[in-house]
Parts: C-alpha cells; sequence; structure tokens
C-alpha cells in the first residue's frame, strides 16, 4: 500500500505544480514571475513558488505569496533591498493575498552537503518551478527517514530564544489593549512551525508526508495523544491566529521546550549552520 505523499518507491513526491494554481491567483503569480526576472535578470538562476498557491489550497485574501529565489551568488544587501521592494509591491497591488514572501538562496548553498536535507529537500519536495534551471536535478530523492527529520527541525530549541526576544519586542511596543492584535503575525508563524516541528517528530514512524497543518497535528496525535490537542489547536491558530500574548507564552514556556527536548531525544540536533 502506497503511503501518502510518497510514490511507489517510498520518496517524498515533489508537491504542488503550475497547473494548481487557483484561477483568482494566476495574474499575482505571472506578475511576480515578471518582476523577479526584470528585477534580478542575469543574477537569477532560478525561481520557485512554494505554499498553499501552488499546492492549490489557498485562500482569495487569506493566503500569502511565497517565492523562493535562488541566484547564482550569495544574496547580497542590495538583493534583499530589491526583493523586500518586490514583496510590498505584490502585497499592494494584489488584494488576493495576504502579503508576498521572497526567500533569497545561492545556488552553491542550495546544493551543498551542508544543506542537503533541510534547504535542498525543500527545494526538490515542496518547491514548485517558475522560472530558470530546477535545481531538483541535482539534488537526491527523498525518504520520510529520521536523517530529514533531524535536519530539517532539528534545531527548535535555537528559536525559542529567538521566539522570546520577539516576544518581549511585541510586547514592549504596544499598549496593553492592543497586544494581542500585535502578537498575530507570531501566533501565525510560531504555530507554523511548532505544528510542522511536532510533525517530523513522527514522520519516520508514520511514514509519510503531508503539507496541511491539520493533518500533521492529528498524525502527531496518535503518537503522542498527551499532547495532541495542544498541537491541534496550534494548527487551527496557525491559520486563524487567536490568543495573543497568552498562546505564546504557552508556546515558550510549555509546549516548545517539550518538543525541543523529545526532539533531540529521538532524532538528534541538527547539524550547526555557519
Amino acid at each position: 500500500m502506497q503511503s501518502m505523499g510518497l510514490d511507489s518507491q517510498g520518496y517524498i513526491e515533489r508537491e504542488g505544480s503550475l497547473g494548481r494554481i487557483p484561477r483568482a491567483f494566476r495574474p499575482v503569480v505571472a506578475t511576480a514571475r515578471d518582476r523577479v526576472l526584470d528585477v534580478f535578470g542575469a543574477r537569477l538562476h532560478s525561481a520557485y513558488l512554494y505554499g498553499s498557491i501552488p499546492r492549490g489550497t489557498a485562500r482569495v485574501g487569506r493566503s500569502d505569496l511565497d517565492l523562493l529565489l535562488a541566484l547564482r551568488e550569495e544574496p547580497t544587501n542590495a538583493d534583499r533591498a530589491d526583493a523586500r521592494t518586490i514583496e510590498e509591491a505584490l502585497d499592494k497591488e494584489f488584494q488576493q493575498i495576504d502579503g508576498a514572501g521572497v526567500l533569497l538562496v545561492s545556488r552553491a548553498g542550495a546544493l551543498s552537503e551542508l544543506e542537503r536535507y533541510d534547504l535542498g529537500w525543500f527545494v526538490a519536495c515542496l518547491c514548485t518551478p517558475l522560472a530558470g534551471e530546477d535545481l531538483a536535478e541535482y539534488l537526491p530523492r527523498y525518504r520520510p527517514d529520521s536523517l530529514l527529520a533531524r535536519e530539517t527541525n532539528g534545531d527548535l530549541a535555537l528559536f525559542l530564544s529567538r521566539w522570546r526576544e520577539r516576544i518581549a519586542e511585541a510586547t514592549a511596543e504596544v499598549g496593553a489593549g492592543d497586544s494581542d492584535e500585535a502578537a498575530r503575525p507570531l501566533v501565525r508563524s510560531i504555530s507554523r512551525h511548532l505544528v510542522r516541528t511536532g510533525f517530523t517528530l513522527v514522520m519516520p514512524r508514520w511514514n509519510g508526508w503531508t503539507s496541511d497543518l491539520h493533518e500533521m497535528a492529528e498524525v502527531f496525535g496518535r503518537y503522542y495523544p498527551e499532547r495532541a490537542a495542544e498541537l491541534r489547536a496550534a494548527a487551527v491558530a496557525a491559520y486563524e491566529p487567536t490568543g495573543g500574548l497568552a498562546v505564546l507564552r504557552s508556546y515558550v514556556d510549555d509546549l516548545g521546550p517539550w518538543l525541543a527536548e523529545e526532539y533531540a531525544r529521538v532524532h538528534g540536533i541538527k547539524e550547526p549552520r555557519p
């Protein structure tokens, strides 16, 4: 029996395609592609879509546009400024999307040995080619094993301290009455990160792949029923962020530290990056 998200040989199938882009988002993608090619020109090696739009699950006015650009050289500050300009322009021009994100990497970095089971896997399995030569041609096939689990999300402990700093900054910047609203972007991003980490913790045992956050939480709950309700709630918050600072504190004081410790115990710690 073929497992969820795997091909007949047990490798993770590449998700998403240009053919799955919902009609409402096609003008956004076409403009994004033209803008990227115009701005980066010969610096660009290849461009990719990822997230809900190429998976065909995007919601008008609620989903963001996610782009990954592989440059021929290491991204510079000027490149990052150009990326921010593209993000802001797309978000302003198209009401269909709730923000745009442009992630910059280098060709060499994506194909490096260090990134083979993190960024390389991400490009090969979760990114849909939009322009240029597909780097997946130079990358291996991937199975949902412990090595992949360790190298994708085995660094949660590093994120916890950063999140605490961001929560403190968000608390300091706004009045008490506005704190929950100001926390919404953080609730959304951290909820997503925790759900995906919880899923990859159990991914080798489940032996499959999915990008649906609700399904990720359900799969996690089969193996850790005592924490199932927390991850289900995080999956809901990832789509509809509520709870504000109270939820964020529960993440960094309870769920996050437990998950980081259990992850390290089961899969080990991700190879350190420079």
